[in-house]
């Protein structure tokens, strides 16, 4: 009773103004110093705001597995979030995050996404033509962001996003910049701001109508059709709560597409966009990559049942998330005080993938780029809870089987055909903003390799 009541107060830095401005300039330098300062518990003060950090794999367990209906998704980036994704699985909470989630669960099921990898290769092999006759600088990380988001168009739309009126990578370029912003103003926490007549508060608003309207057609469009071409907007269509028979309504499909627009093609976008960077830097690895799909593909575009023999490229892809994890902060507001983690109530609760996975504490080297961490062999020896990429318990991305699948059919994919070298002088900078960006993009030149064309099967 006596440690209830008088609570030994968390490790951490004394509170200063200047915190809360030098978490917004620097924020995983931050983090990072916090965690190595104070270990895998760590309090300090954003403003008025208590903050802990859980930096080791038992904190990150217990916030997300053992006692996750404690940390709710109440911070301010998920309500800023909401201005754009309403209430999809990303952002909403509770009894209706329930719901929602038993209705989408069956569409994400792998059998059902195994259809959907066709899409991907032909999207892949369409843009690999197009860069034979194309010059060889490019900003892999927008290329990326174009492949990923015409991939999304044709598993969910059943066509190329490039055949829509409205713009929806500018839509969405505009959205994800608006949040980010308001995230990280000193008056993000002043709601009314965000109704005032400025500059970027109009563009925001005028996109988010393009992206309404556009969803809208979408819906009317496919639920007056007899065709079901099978893609994810059918799926959601056609699931029924198992519990009460009830299925989505308009409102809720729009959130859940527009947040499977912009988390499914960011993340996957970054994740390649890093590991493409990686065996630039890791000649050998790049080698010993193209080694197995030579053996394992031939020159033949992949398949799903594919991915199972691709053992190398799948730790290449974990081992890329790892160093620079798409998803890099999760935060959760705590609703009861919880004492196993010496967690307050009403405290901002932060797990990091970006921290833990890079940590000293729970990692082997953890700065270098080993992809065999993740190999049959040794990946036994990873603690339980010190790699989430994904988030983890019942709340990890429903997606994560699309976005492996993805990443694994696009880097098999391109790496038969080509392979990249950094552009000199580029300095590699982070942009921790909703995603983990590559500050500036990430130019590089293309190198045609002498291998033979992608022949499709068959």
């Amino acid at each position: 009773m006596l440690a209830a009541a008088n609570p030994t107060p968390l490790p951490g830095p004394k509170s200063r103004i200047s915190e809360l401005f030098e978490f917004r300039r620097r924020p995983l330098a931050r983090l990072t110093e916090l965690h190595r300062a104070y270990g895998d518990t760590v309090g300090f003060k954003l403003g008025q705001k208590q903050v802990v950090l859980l930096a080791g794999p038992e904190g990150v367990a217990r916030v997300l597995v053992e006692n996750h209906r404690n940390y709710e998704k109440q911070s301010l980036g998920y309500q800023k979030l909401r201005l754009a994704l309403g209430e999809g699985l990303l952002t909403s909470d509770g009894d209706f995050w329930r719901r929602q989630r038993r209705i989408a669960q069956p569409a994400f099921h792998r059998d059902r996404l195994m259809n959907l990898g066709s899409h991907m290769t032909e999207s892949t092999v369409k843009m690999l033509n197009e860069w034979d006759s194309a010059p060889s600088h490019v900003d892999v990380a927008k290329q990326m962001m174009t492949l990923t988001l015409d991939i999304i168009g044709r598993t969910m739309f059943s066509r190329p996003m490039s055949e829509f009126a409205t713009d929806v990578g500018q839509v969405m370029d505009v959205a994800l910049h608006y949040l980010d912003e308001r995230m990280n103003s000193l008056t993000a926490p002043l709601s009314f701001v965000e109704r005032l007549p400025l500059p970027s508060n109009r563009r925001f608003r005028a996109a988010m109508r393009d992206a309404d309207q556009m969803m809208v057609n979408l819906i009317a469009e496919r639920r007056g059709s007899a065709k079901d071409p099978g893609d994810l907007l059918s799926m959601l269509l056609d699931m029924k709560d198992e519990e009460t028979g009830e299925t989505m309504t308009d409102r809720q499909l729009r959130d859940e597409m527009m947040t499977m627009i912009a988390a499914g093609h960011e993340t996957t976008a970054n994740a390649l966009t890093w590991t493409f960077y990686l065996l630039s830097q890791h000649p050998d690895a790049g080698e010993r990559l193209r080694r197995e799909l030579e053996t394992q593909l031939a020159g033949r575009v992949p398949s799903v049942s594919d991915l199972p023999k691709l053992t190398f490229l799948t730790s290449v892809i974990k081992e890329s998330m790892r160093l620079y994890p798409p998803a890099w902060i999760i935060s959760r507001n705590a609703v009861e005080a919880d004492p196993v983690v010496q967690i307050p109530k009403g405290a901002i609760v932060i797990v990091s993938p970006y921290v833990t996975h890079r940590s000293a504490r729970h990692w082997m080297a953890p700065e270098r780029f080993d992809p065999d961490r993740f190999s049959a062999e040794r990946a036994s020896s990873i603690p339980k809870h010190a790699y989430f990429p994904f988030g983890g318990g019942p709340r990890q991305c429903i997606g994560v089987g699309f976005a492996m699948m993805e990443a694994q059919l696009l880097l098999a994919t391109i790496a038969q055909r080509y392979a990249f070298e950094l552009e000199p002088g580029h300095k590699i900078e982070l942009d921790p903003s909703i995603t983990l960006r590559p500050k500036g993009g990430m130019p590089m030149k293309r190198i045609r390799l002498p291998s033979r064309e992608l022949r499709s099967v068959g």
